[in-house]
This record gives structure tokens, C-alpha cells and sequence, in this order.
């Protein structure tokens, strides 16, 4: 009876991986041992800045509502403050789009903590 080398599924996880690393330079798209390591690198740093992608978005939304309510006369740490001592629960996402978007009703939102 001939010995089985089952060949046909390590070739499909070779393959895998040599598609994963196209466009690689070098021998990091060619050869399976770098190409690998390489991968799994990239793969580390794409699930880390997923992560970090959120903290910038974050930033960016700070920095968008802060502009906006110094052109009013607070700073964004008085403003979340008064946010919050009157119980109006809008996040920062879609405070910063209201900034830029739609400044009228961030004006009335802003003179509504004032008054």
C-alpha cells in the first residue's frame, strides 16, 4: 500500500500564507519561512491599531468640539462639565459632528448650558 504524504491541505495553508504576503518586498513574498513571520507581524500590528484607531477618532473628536465651543467662550472640559451637570447624554462622536455639520443647533446646545 503506497504511504499517503497528505499533501494537498500543507500546500493549501503554503499557499495561504504566500497570497496573505503579496506585494511583500523580496523574499518576503517568495520564500514560505519570512513570508510567514511577516505575516504574522502584520497581522499583530492591523489587530493593535484597530485598536488605536479608536483613540484617534477620540482625539479628533475632542479637538473638533473644543474649537467649536472656544468660538462660544468655554473650553471643552467647562462644557463637557456643564454636559453633564444637566444631564444631557450626547457622545462625543456626535458632538463633533454636530460642530462641523450642523453649527446652529451646536450654538443652541451651547446657549441652553449658559442659560
Amino acid at each position: 500500500m503506497p504511504r499517503s504524504k497528505y499533501s494537498v491541505p500543507s500546500r493549501q495553508r503554503r499557499k495561504k500564507i504566500l497570497k496573505a504576503a503579496k506585494g511583500y518586498y523580496g523574499g518576503k513574498h517568495r520564500l514560505l519561512k519570512t513570508a510567514k513571520e511577516s505575516v504574522d507581524k502584520a497581522l499583530q500590528y492591523s489587530y493593535r491599531d484597530r485598536k488605536k484607531r479608536q483613540g484617534q477618532f477620540r482625539r479628533l473628536w475632542i479637538t473638533r468640539i473644543n474649537a467649536a465651543v472656544r468660538i462660544h467662550g468655554y473650553s471643552y472640559s467647562c462644557f463637557i462639565d456643564a454636559l453633564k451637570k444637566n444631564n444631557i447624554q450626547i457622545n462625543r462622536k456626535i458632538l463633533a459632528d454636530m460642530a462641523v455639520n450642523d453649527p446652529q443647533a451646536f450654538e443652541s446646545l451651547v446657549q441652553q448650558l449658559s442659560s
